[in-house]
């Protein structure tokens, strides 16, 4: 069941999850944590109650990701490319448009089956890249309550 209240939550505790993040690359063996943090999350998260990641952030579409979605829509590449994607400033394939064009109105992903690399993985907190990238992380903590929720059980456990 997704808290209703996750937002205002990662909002009053930014500042505490900053400095947390800021020193738990150097507490000894917490990557280990994340995991079972993860899973703990997520028994209390339905993705589909949220989707705010495919509503507000694009993943990169790597050349692997372009050929497996080009595939699994029937389309050639460059077509499936010109229809959903442009290149950011980075020179990374992501979508036009935010909310993602294959989120349909139920929340559920069109492609997921073939989704990209960067979707299956979000929103990283089962891996190192949690403590990787703290920016990313605190922008996450405003997208998704997964994020926040890890967060709020790793300072309970470390």
């Amino acid at each position: 069941m997704l808290d209703k209240n996750w937002k205002q939550k990662g909002k009053d505790q930014y500042k505490q999850n900053k400095q947390f993040l800021q020193k738990a690359k150097r507490i000894r063996g917490i990557e280990k944590k994340l995991p079972e943090l993860h899973d703990k999350a997520f028994e209390q998260i339905d993705c589909l109650e949220c989707a705010g990641c495919c509503k507000n952030i694009s993943p990169r579409f790597k050349t692997p990701d372009i050929t497996r979605v080009s595939k699994f829509l029937g389309m050639k590449e460059s077509a499936m490319i010109g229809a959903y994607l442009r290149l950011d400033h980075e020179g990374d394939y992501v979508v036009k448009s935010s909310p993602c064009p294959f989120l349909g109105s139920d929340n559920y992903c069109s492609i997921y089956e073939a989704r990209p690399g960067d979707c299956r993985k979000y929103p990283y907190t089962d891996s190192g890249d949690f403590f990787d990238y703290p920016t990313t992380t605190m922008l996450n903590t405003t997208i998704c309550p997964a994020v926040v929720k890890v967060l709020e059980l790793l300072q309970k456990v470390q």
